[in-house]
């Protein structure tokens, strides 16, 4: 008879079953782990709606999180009853009290912002910052590329279970072809020494290294901005080439807009609001830069408008200059 899993085992294990990434179990184990103490270590099967409301409740009032934490507790708890637990919540009609939401307008960058921030850039952080505003992409998207996404025959770029759960094709700029092709050469170089060193795996969703458990060793897999270093997997142990950072390419964004003088606040995401801005400057209808995005909803896609909106106003004179 084997050892039973503690809960937040089996929450591990259902959420990479369910190919989530590292950051949200990291995130999704904290909020639950935090449900559980804020109930006196309470077994959640034990409590239901009331003890759910009352949690959310307290974030709001007693620790004032912004929505969005509010929003990732509440999510981090639905995954635990429905996915785990194998609990309905549907008819419970959650109704906590929530942080107030507020809508604000995206910050986005002009073509020339754009242009000062790439140029304080170097090396494969301005080919990964460049590729981010050249295709929309959000941080995640560009350093989960691999080399098989990439369609140098149709010049076409492909990305694969985002935030939004959409796959979508965009359009590879022609600009960096020839860099990404050097990429894409550098990488395999590098792939070719991991083999002969030992090493050469590299992360695969759960399911699909279980169906194909050679495919960890393939070129084609390999990320397409790697890390200089080998690592240890935080959940497996091994060690293998790992995709770049987030939080130095973040770094190396903050430093050029800094070199770059600009009194914006710029970080990963504004390029992705700026390629929306600039392609709707540039007459692109709506419906297609959704598609682009990866939006579920067109509402989404709109706040572009309003952006665009805000720039023409700017462009109307003072009573004081007539």
């Amino acid at each position: 008879m084997g050892v039973k899993k503690k809960l937040l085992d089996l929450v591990r294990d259902k959420i990479r079953f369910k190919h989530y990434s590292y950051s949200t179990e990291r995130t999704y184990v904290h909020w639950i782990k935090q449900y559980i103490f804020f109930h006196n270590k309470k077994h959640p099967i034990e409590m239901n709606k009331c003890e759910i409301e009352e949690y959310l409740t307290f974030l709001a009032t007693k620790k004032n999180v912004s929505p969005s934490t509010q929003n990732q507790a509440f999510n981090a708890i639905l995954f635990l009853y429905k996915e785990v637990l194998g609990v309905d919540t549907t008819e419970w009609n959650i109704q906590a009290l929530r942080a107030q939401e507020r809508k604000h307008i995206p910050v986005v960058l002009t073509k020339e912002e754009v242009a000062q921030v790439l140029q304080n850039l170097t090396g494969i952080y301005k080919l990964i910052v460049t590729l981010m505003y050249g295709c929309g992409l959000r941080m995640s998207e560009a350093l989960n590329i691999r080399l098989k996404d990439i369609d140098f025959g149709f010049d076409k770029l492909y990305i694969w279970d985002s935030k939004s759960l959409k796959d979508r094709t965009l359009p590879l700029p022609l600009k960096l072809k020839d860099e990404l092709q050097v990429q894409v050469k550098r990488v395999e170089d590098i792939h070719r020494k991991d083999i002969n060193d030992g090493f050469g795996i590299v992360y695969l969703p759960y399911a699909y290294e279980k169906k194909y458990p050679k495919a960890k060793f393939e070129t084609k897999w390999q990320y397409l901005f790697p890390m200089t270093q080998l690592s240890k997997d935080p959940r497996t142990k091994e060690k293998r080439r790992h995709h770049i950072h987030p939080q130095t390419l973040g770094r190396n964004i903050k430093v050029a807009a800094q070199k770059a003088n600009l009194n914006k606040r710029v970080t990963s995401h504004i390029f992705r609001h700026s390629y929306a801005t600039h392609l709707l400057q540039a007459g692109i209808d709506l419906r297609s830069i959704q598609e682009l995005l990866g939006h579920k909803s067109v509402e989404t896609t709109m706040i572009y408008t309003h952006v665009v909106s805000e720039m023409n106003k700017a462009k109307l004179l003072s009573p004081l200059d007539f």
